[in-house]
């Protein structure tokens, strides 16, 4: 499955979790810039992004634990510019306020920059 099939597959079946963090990510417009859900960026999609800040949100389930996977992709991102945020399921269900605290906190942190534009092809 190519990459933009498989980002818009995820977007189909999102978790409870990405769902309610999803309908308030979208909702706030962070340093000018918003949120886009399940967006392929080199060889990953990832969960959030904001490209205005370049910030990736990563909302994650036990099968994420400490996996090898994760910190190869984390890496790779981080060398791409990006900030990562992960949280697990369970953080997002029951303290929905301090994550979203969270990811304030560090949109505040960065200053506005041009991101790449998914849809000239960019990112």
């Amino acid at each position: 499955m190519e990459q933009l099939e498989f980002a818009k597959h995820l977007r189909s079946r999102m978790t409870e979790s990405e769902t309610l963090l999803w309908r308030h990510l979208r909702a706030h417009r962070l340093n000018g810039g918003k949120f886009r859900r399940q967006q392929p960026i080199g060889p990953y999609v990832v969960d959030f992004v904001h490209f205005g800040v370049r910030l990736i949100i990563e909302a994650d389930g036990g099968q994420h634990s400490d996996a090898p996977s994760d910190e190869r992709r984390d890496t790779w991102l981080r060398s791409q510019g990006f900030t990562v945020l992960r949280f697990w399921n369970n953080e997002i269900m029951t303290n929905l306020e301090g994550v979203l605290s969270n990811i304030a906190s560090v949109t505040s942190d960065f200053p506005l920059s041009p991101g790449p534009s998914p849809a000239r092809g960019e990112g």
